[in-house]
């Protein structure tokens, strides 16, 4: 059996810093007004009992990747370790895979390109044997990459050692990132990314 990346993102750490959407700009190249990854903010409870909650949001690499299928050039495709990429000289700009993907905000239209983006989880730091930039940020370590298909990777302990929630498990999509201690109204609050996806 080959390899399957996925992430586990552990919201008990997380402390919204922005750090990895941050890194993932800088290490690639994200525009102004468009992100790959971002850290959604809600608050909850009433004055002066109020709790901040904050949720990562990127692309889940799905299983089942909605996106893949939608694309009508075959632009967006998967990769065998099930890394979802866009292959910018196919993409026609048709923003398919963006509005198909029920998961707001993870896809984008690169505004100076004209081409659909999202994480990627850095494949090229991957191919080379390294980390996703958003896992090296992340001060406290909430963000676990590695191979779902090693029962002994840190990514695989951790899922089978938690509780995990999953974005929208209802659409059949069978998303690869899993959340350990996400709050239920947080997954399903409404919320976008500064430039609503790009547009």
């Amino acid at each position: 059996m080959g390899k399957r990346y996925g992430m586990a993102i552990d919201l008990r750490k997380c402390i919204g810093c922005h750090s990895c959407e941050v890194a993932c700009k800088s290490e690639n190249g994200v525009p102004l007004g468009v992100w790959r990854t971002w850290v959604k903010q809600v608050n909850k409870g009433s004055y002066p009992n109020v709790r901040t909650y904050f949720l990562p949001v990127l692309c889940n690499h799905c299983a089942n990747a909605i996106c893949v299928r939608n694309c009508p050039v075959k632009a967006t495709w998967q990769r065998e370790d099930g890394i979802v990429v866009v292959d910018e000289h196919r993409c026609v700009g048709c923003k398919y895979c963006v509005f198909s993907c029920p998961y707001g905000g993870v896809r984008h239209l690169n505004p100076l390109k004209k081409y659909a983006q999202s994480c990627y989880f850095c494949r090229h730091r991957v191919d080379a044997g390294l980390e996703p930039a958003c896992v090296v940020a992340c001060p406290t370590g909430a963000r676990v990459f590695g191979d779902l298909h090693d029962p002994n990777s840190e990514i695989s302990r951790l899922i089978a050692t938690n509780p995990v929630q999953l974005l929208k498990p209802d659409r059949g999509t069978q998303p690869q990132v899993y959340y350990i201690g996400a709050d239920e109204e947080v997954m399903k609050a409404r919320g976008m990314p500064e430039g609503e996806g790009g547009e």
